[in-house]
């Protein structure tokens, strides 16, 4: 998701996002694991996305 559209949600929005990226991050995990893992770079752009969120959670709650 672009940051643009990140910023324009909710901090509840948000945490629940964080919530799915997390689901999201956890099951390509455990696909690489298994070696099911055939899209590499999805686990960068979830990690990646998580950090954008957590960033703007923080930026939110000051």
């Amino acid at each position: 998701m672009e940051l643009k559209q990140l910023r324009e949600k909710s901090a509840e929005e948000l945490k629940a996002h964080l919530v799915e990226l997390r689901k999201e991050q956890f099951s390509l995990r455990m696909q690489q694991a298994t070696g099911q893992l055939a899209k590499t770079h999805e686990v960068r752009r979830v990690r990646r996305e998580i950090a954008r969120v957590n960033m703007l959670l923080g930026a939110k709650t000051k």
